[in-house]
């Protein structure tokens, strides 16, 4: 896990009904920060506590129609960043504004006080402020791993926004897409499953991220994340992107057990993609098929990808599988 905090002089702007983008000039949190791409900038969004969230941003290449902004939540050990490298191009260029957040203690973000980056509902509060501040038209969110738990989160407390609890408002959103997402009962049930039924995986699975091996064995690296035909040149590139992108546990995961299942919600509040992907080393078919029950879909599980999809080397399999539900929500 990457400790190098970095010292940062900022400028702040006070909080307005329509916050601005925070412009900083930062050292990089990150010791091997990405290098963005034609058509990228980098922004840090203020969050009501002070602390700045990065965002990556791609805005469209055409305008022909009105189509939704996407907004995409990583997942643990990633950041913006993985989005931007093969899906802000392709999507910015289908005619969709793109935004990527690295969460509070990921990637080039602030962290918080304590010893995790927050829990389920302080990760999904971020998310709400920045399309709260920040986004005109309801956007579709993305999310991946846990980044897909995130959004089921945000989307059960929908349905809950009026609650006296509630301190953030959170925005109407106009779909939802969970990239082999972590299902809504948590990892304790793939655990189990690896345990009694792929014991050998089990161990693979909890030596390379509960003991973070990924970050130095470059085999298992590939296979948690990647194809078998993903060269050794791109592994390598992204396990050093992961290394320096968590600098603090996405969660406490104990609590967040207890907390879990998600909160069921109408099946018809929302429209929902559940995508997965046949050779995901973590998230299991069952897994996949728990989340498509829960939301009332039938998932759609793409061949030949693993479970970075979207830096796998078919990462265009499933981007057109999501541009084509897109498509079909603006009919």
């Amino acid at each position: 896990m990457a400790t190098l905090l970095g010292l940062r002089s900022h400028l702040t702007f006070p909080k307005t009904t329509v916050k601005p983008f925070a412009v900083l000039n930062q050292t990089h949190k990150m010791r091997v920060p990405f290098e963005l791409k034609q058509g990228q900038n980098r922004r840090f969004h203020q969050l009501p506590s002070g602390l700045n969230m990065e965002v990556i941003e791609q805005k469209r290449e055409r305008s022909d129609k009105p189509n939704p902004p996407l907004v995409f939540v990583h997942g643990s050990y990633h950041a913006a960043w993985c989005w931007a490298e093969h899906w802000f191009p392709f999507f910015s260029a289908s005619g969709f504004d793109c935004y990527a957040v690295s969460l509070l203690g990921q990637g080039e973000s602030d962290a918080p006080p304590g010893t995790v980056a927050g829990s389920l509902q302080t990760h999904a509060d971020d998310v709400a402020d920045f399309i709260e501040e920040n986004l005109s038209l309801p956007p579709v969110l993305l999310g991946h791993s846990f980044g897909g738990l995130i959004i089921q989160n945000y989307i059960a407390r929908l349905k809950t926004e009026q609650s006296i609890e509630m301190k953030t408002s959170y925005p109407e959103l106009g779909g939802a897409v969970l990239v082999c997402s972590v299902p809504p009962s948590g990892n304790s049930g793939l655990v189990w499953r690896y345990l009694f039924t792929k014991p050998i995986a089990a161990f693979k699975v909890t030596r390379s991220l509960a003991a973070k091996a990924f970050q130095t064995d470059l085999s298992l690296c590939k296979e948690t994340f990647f194809s078998s035909t993903m060269e050794d040149h791109l592994v390598l590139r992204y396990q050093e992107l992961m290394k320096e992108s968590s600098r603090m546990p996405l969660f406490d995961l104990r609590k967040l057990n207890a907390l879990l299942p998600v909160p069921s919600v109408p099946k018809s509040s929302i429209e929902v993609l559940v995508l997965g992907a046949k050779d995901d080393f973590i998230v299991d078919a069952k897994g996949l098929s728990e989340t498509g029950e829960f939301y009332g879909v039938s998932p759609v599980c793409v061949e030949g990808v693993a479970h970075d999809m979207m830096l796998d080397c078919s990462w265009e399999k499933g981007a057109a599988i999501i541009l084509s539900w897109l498509d079909g929500l603006s009919r």
